[in-house]
């Protein structure tokens, strides 16, 4: 064979260089893997910009070569709102992004991370993994949020620290009544679904609540195991049929792609049990209790795999951890954005939910909690800003980034907030569009992120609030029909 034509033969992956040595290892697992289990179908999966999984499913027989050369996928699912609509001109020079490689609704491949490879317990002979996203040319795709998270971490390696993360993660779990399918219900975007309760709230962590609950727990508990999740505990929360898992801490991508397979698979298994599972922040059903996503979060050194938030003297945190909690204070209105991206009534006073910009002493009031005493290891920042519907790659790399600028500027943090509600401190946005006007003039987060992205993000999420804002609601219709 000449060496034109080795080169030829050659996959995409290994012409570009795109896969290290240990997920050239993972793939030869994966090629057993399928073999063993007698798979029949893999899933591939990418990370959207709304953090919803999105890809096509393959034959078993065609996995190899699709995990080594990517599976082509539409570029116009980049430039879709949450209602799947596409707010850019695809089919204009540069496709409205001002790229060739966007225009006229073409292609970009999916490649295979093979390290994320799992079989799915609920899907009889079904793999799936992970992938990333490149054009035809091996470019990056510079719109996936996997990416624009994984450059956050290898910033933060260039200044010494790992990212560590474990998840608390609440969600609703309904009894689905009518999953609305009649071809009157096909509205774009489609009706949602009628459901009703599994038990009346109110009774905070009662056994009694938990065991109301449990059959569909069960399900959701056994199979997230099976998947390798590292799950740590179930609980029954506050409200009517909310419940919150969480699960151990971990380094680097693996927490935010953990997030990204468990919001999935629960509503996958809830959906083939007959339930329908929510991570919408405040679902419109009555009584119930708005859902939060919890982060806890720290930074390990780099030269001693020690906590670098852990003070060595009487101090709560030490000037990392300081500056890093600082940093996530000062940019709090305009990382918003990112971890609590979608039109939501969650910032509320009194509430066990933050209504702005401060931290405090193992506090449910505020908004970063501090945890652990001063010279434990295991001292920790937990971000109570989040919401479960936020794509974790951004929240996570929002963290990073504002966090990292905390630092390099030596921000302090100012006092622990004993009364939370009531300790001036800058508010937390009380729209989605107030979010993302503070973005807008965020200079931290355009360098992180790159201000090409930052652009894209604002014009998707302005485009979700216009058609919040032309929507007549039934507020509207019930103050102002009969009145005027």
């Amino acid at each position: 064979m000449s060496s034109s034509q080795e080169r030829t033969a050659r996959s995409f992956v290994e012409r570009h260089g795109l896969w290290s040595d240990e997920q050239f290892a993972a793939a030869a697992d994966v090629d057993r893997s399928i073999e063993q289990n007698a798979l029949e179908v893999v899933r591939l999966s990418f990370a959207d910009q709304h953090g919803i999984l999105r890809g096509k499913t393959v034959m078993a027989g065609e996995a190899a070569h699709a995990m080594r050369n990517g599976c082509s996928i539409t570029t116009t699912l980049l430039a879709k709102d949450t209602a799947h609509k596409t707010v850019f001109p695809v089919f204009t020079p540069g496709g409205g992004f001002g790229m060739p490689e966007m225009e006229g609704a073409g292609d970009f491949l999916m490649v295979a991370d093979p390290s994320t490879f799992r079989v799915l317990p609920w899907a009889p002979r079904t793999g799936w993994m992970l992938c990333d996203m490149y054009f035809g040319n091996g470019r990056p795709v510079p719109f996936s949020t996997r990416a624009l998270y994984r450059h956050a971490l290898a910033k933060l390696a260039d200044t010494g620290f790992d990212y560590r993360a474990g998840l608390e993660v609440e969600f609703h779990v309904f009894k689905l009544e009518n999953p609305r399918l009649d071809p009157d219900d096909a509205t774009w975007p489609g009706a949602a679904p009628e459901v009703s309760l599994l038990s009346q709230g109110y009774a905070y962590l009662t056994e009694t609540r938990f065991d109301q609950m449990e059959p569909i727990v069960e399900h959701l508990r056994r199979d997230v195991i099976a998947l390798g999740l590292p799950l740590r505990s179930v609980e029954i929360e506050l409200g009517p049929s909310q419940c919150e898992f969480t699960f151990r801490p971990q380094n680097g991508l693996v927490p935010a792609d953990g997030m990204m397979l468990f919001r999935s698979a629960v509503k996958q298994i809830c959906r083939r049990q007959g339930y329908h599972a929510s991570f919408m922040c405040r679902p419109k059903v009555a009584n119930v209790m708005s859902s939060g996503w919890h982060l806890h979060q720290s930074l390990i050194d780099r030269r001693s795999n020690a906590n670098a938030f852990a003070a060595r003297d009487n101090e709560l945190l030490s000037p990392a951890g300081r500056g890093f909690l600082a940093g996530l204070l000062a940019h709090a209105r305009a990382a918003a954005a990112f971890t609590t991206p979608t039109i939501n009534k969650r910032y509320r006073g009194y509430s066990l939910a933050p209504d702005r910009a401060i931290w405090g002493r193992d506090n449910r009031g505020v908004m970063v909690r501090v945890l652990g005493a001063a010279g434990e290891d295991a001292v920790r920042l937990e971000n109570r800003v989040g919401e479960p519907a936020a794509n974790p790659y951004l929240y996570m790399a929002s963290q990073i980034f504002t966090g990292l600028d905390g630092i390099a500027r030596v921000l302090e943090p100012g006092p622990s907030a004993d009364t939370p509600y009531e300790m001036p401190a800058p508010l937390l946005p009380k729209s989605l569009g107030e979010a993302l006007r503070a973005l807008r003039d965020d200079a931290c987060l355009a360098e992180g992120f790159g201000q090409d992205f930052i652009d894209y993000y604002l014009r998707i999420k302005e485009a979700e609030v216009a058609r919040f804002q032309s929507e007549v609601t039934e507020w509207e219709q019930r103050e102002y029909f009969e009145l005027f």
